[in-house]
């Protein structure tokens, strides 16, 4: 459980984002704490992605207040929102790797792009390649984007989230259009970096189960796998699940309470344990 003290590392307040004149966000409000999970669960155009884009300051809200770290995002320019998205991760849909760049070029893009990660540019080609053992693509620094299956582009634009150590990473749909075994290896890393790293973890995605991972299961860095959190240890893991319905919050709460709602729309997108 978070530290009522606690500064948020992520905090919407009342927020709203609309185009033309169309809401895609509703007075949305809640708060994330460090190495907190949160799982974002609702229907298409249901505001999850633009949940996302207004926490790293690409949208800004009609009203209301977003924080990062302690500080009001919502009125910076992008020379201020520069620091703050220092201190983010990204995984975007469909992984947005550029195709003219190399696996390394692509990984190394934040390092050398972000002008407030320090890294001496000696440094940045362990640093990828850290990254890249990390998500178990340690051959295909020199390969391009096409050389890779779905699977691999994924983790590569994983390892490209991960590199600069960001406290807060956000990731739009993960495993979306991913065969089973592939998306539950994708699940395993984004665990592993939030054990690991003590990330706090904004997760948008389509598939329950991905959620059900999140909430249930540690990485074991001794052994190098997913296993079951037992008794109290789940809640030393602080998984949230969210759902949205036509941009507005209407579920925020743990498992149990997620799986026992008779809402008809939430219901939708929960497979309930046996």
């Amino acid at each position: 459980m978070p530290n009522p003290s606690a500064i948020p590392v992520l905090r919407f307040e009342n927020v709203t984002v609309a185009f033309d004149g169309a809401p895609a966000l509703s007075n949305v409000t809640f708060q994330a704490f460090e190495g907190e999970s949160r799982a974002i669960l609702g229907a298409a155009g249901s505001g999850k992605t633009i949940l996302l884009k207004a926490a790293l300051g690409l949208v800004k809200p009609e009203s209301g207040k977003i924080f990062a770290f302690g500080r009001e995002i919502t009125a910076m320019g992008e020379r201020e929102l520069f620091e703050v998205r220092a201190k983010m991760g990204m995984l975007f849909q469909e992984s947005a790797l550029f195709d003219s760049l190399t696996v390394q070029e692509n990984v190394a893009y934040p390092l050398l792009n972000h002008r407030l990660v320090k890294c001496p540019k000696a440094e940045v080609r362990l640093r990828v390649a850290q990254a890249l053992d990390f998500v178990e693509l340690g051959g295909t620094l020199d390969k391009f984007p096409s050389e890779l299956s779905g699977g691999m582009r994924r983790r590569a634009a994983i390892a490209r989230a991960v590199v600069t150590a960001p406290p807060l990473i956000l990731y739009d749909s993960p495993t979306a259009g991913l065969d089973p075994i592939t998306a539950h290896t994708i699940m395993a890393l984004l665990i592993k970096e939030r054990d690991t790293a003590k990330t706090t973890t904004m997760m948008v995605t389509y598939r329950y189960q991905d959620g059900n991972l999140m909430a249930n299961f540690r990485y074991n860095s001794e052994h190098g796998r997913l296993e079951l959190a037992r008794h109290g240890a789940r809640q030393d893991l602080s998984t949230t699940f969210m759902v949205l319905q036509e941009g507005r919050l209407i579920f925020e709460g743990g498992q149990d309470l997620l799986e026992a709602s008779q809402d008809p729309y939430i219901s939708r997108f929960v497979k309930r344990r046996v």
